[in-house]
């Protein structure tokens, strides 16, 4: 046959040729196309595993955003609670304060109108005492003359200036 170097064209070529072309079309049956196969799984697979992360993380960014609005919101509410929990406490506070002071001041004016009441009593008492002493020392000044209009003038003049003092 045609001879052109290191090549011989010959049964035994063109046996292998035809060898090599079956073995490729064996191999792209039974290998290439179960090993293409298991690549494009395994392709799918990873890209659904990416789509899967993505959401996920996309979730997990929604959840974290509600998350810091629902503790924004719950921080809020408890300074709001606190809030009012302080006015409640000073407006109650001013209340007992000042039903504290009406009180003093109640007890204050009823002690004043005590010691006025006691004083004109102690007053009155005295004023007695001393009527009673003035008489008798009158009546023994006057033992001897005993003049009923005077002792009263002078009884009656000492009462009045007692009772000034």
């Amino acid at each position: 046959m045609l001879k052109a170097g290191l090549v011989e064209l010959n049964w035994t070529f063109v046996f292998q040729i035809l060898n090599t072309f079956i073995l490729y079309l064996l191999l792209k049956k039974f290998l290439f196309a179960p090993v293409t196969e298991v690549i494009e799984a395994r392709e799918k697979s990873i890209f659904d595993s990416l789509n899967d992360a993505e959401r996920i993380s996309n979730e997990a960014e929604t959840f974290k955003v509600e998350y810091i609005e629902k503790l924004q919101s719950v921080e809020d509410e408890g300074r709001e609670i606190v809030s009012i929990a302080t006015k409640n406490a000073d407006v109650k506070s001013s209340r007992i304060l000042k039903e504290a002071r009406e009180a003093a001041e109640k007890q204050k004016e009823k002690a004043e109108v005590d010691i006025a009441l006691e004083r004109k009593k102690v007053i009155n008492e005295v004023k007695d005492e001393i009527s009673s002493l003035a008489i008798l020392a009158a009546t023994k000044v006057l033992e001897s003359e005993v003049d009923e209009e005077k002792n009263k003038i002078l009884v009656n003049k000492f009462i009045e200036q007692v009772g000034d003092n």
